[in-house]
């Protein structure tokens, strides 16, 4: 994926290297960030059409999670694929038991 190997270029380049446990903080952290912005915008989910989420907040939490990937040398592009796969996957079975039931 090449914006990884960016966030790779961009974490050696700015020294703020880090282990993998720091990392999973800082994506727990800007997760976190969404999440008060969701239940600030929403009034604590009591208005879903008020969402609101900036641009800049999920860039920092996507910045966080291929900064982890990086650091624990996982492919970040095969481990999205991976994913589609097995959401795919959910997506048929559960249309298939809905229909059969």
């Amino acid at each position: 994926m090449k914006r990884q190997q960016q966030i790779a270029d961009v974490l050696s380049q700015s020294d703020i290297d880090t282990p993998p446990a720091y990392r999973l903080l800082d994506v727990v952290t800007e997760l976190g960030d969404i999440a008060a912005t969701v239940n600030e915008t929403t009034g604590y989910g009591t208005d879903s059409a008020a969402l609101s989420v900036r641009e800049e907040e999920l860039g920092d939490a996507l910045f966080a999670l291929l900064a982890l990937c990086v650091q624990l040398d996982i492919d970040a592009d095969a481990a999205l694929s991976s994913a589609l796969t097995k959401y795919e996957g959910q997506s048929g079975a559960s249309e298939t038991s809905e229909s059969d039931g």
